[in-house]
């Protein structure tokens, strides 16, 4: 039986989550499936990854500093995201062609997702749209190979994740 782990980060400020459109979706909760462009501009399903593990990392914008420094991180340790059978797909409202322009600076070996048009809706089924901002707000899904939420955090603006949350979260998805 695979184990729920959730981590609840710093205080979000309500203003930021009463701007996210949709509540966010919870532990055990069918996570909520979408299609949208990759970096190549191929359609990337996530009910395509069932029986897999996903790690979905919603992100403010490409180039930006901080996403910079958390998505280098996850590509300088993927062996750990591979190795619990999870595969990485970082979704921000910029277009695939800044996506593209922005893994092929970076070398990023996994998807980044264009939640460009309709703008945010991919954030907003996640409840991490920050209509104000129109930008996606610092939230981390972990969706097991069913297709189940595991693993929430929305880290407040300004707030990098932590990769040892990922670690533990993934291992407390066990058996895959």
């Amino acid at each position: 039986m695979t184990q729920a782990v959730q981590h609840e980060a710093t205080a979000v400020s309500a203003a930021t989550l009463s701007a996210a459109v949709a509540p966010v979706p919870g532990i055990g909760d069918p996570a909520p499936d979408f299609e949208l462009a990759n970096q190549f501009g191929e359609p990337v399903r996530l009910s395509d990854f069932r029986g897999h593990n996903v790690v979905i990392v919603f992100y403010p914008f490409a180039f930006s500093g901080i996403c910079t420094g958390e998505l280098c991180e996850i590509r300088d340790n993927l062996a750990l995201f591979e190795d619990a059978d999870a595969a990485v797909l970082a979704v921000s409202v910029d277009s695939k062609f800044a996506q593209r322009a922005y893994a092929e600076k970076e070398g990023y070996g996994f998807d980044l997702l264009a939640d460009f048009w309709p703008h945010g809706a991919v954030a907003s089924a996640y409840g991490v749209f920050d209509s104000e901002s129109g930008m996606a707000l610092r939230g981390t899904f972990i969706i097991d190979a069913a297709g189940i939420v595991r693993y929430v955090v929305v880290n407040p603006r300004g707030q990098a994740r932590d990769l040892a949350e990922y670690r533990t979260a993934l291992a407390g998805l066990g058996g895959n």
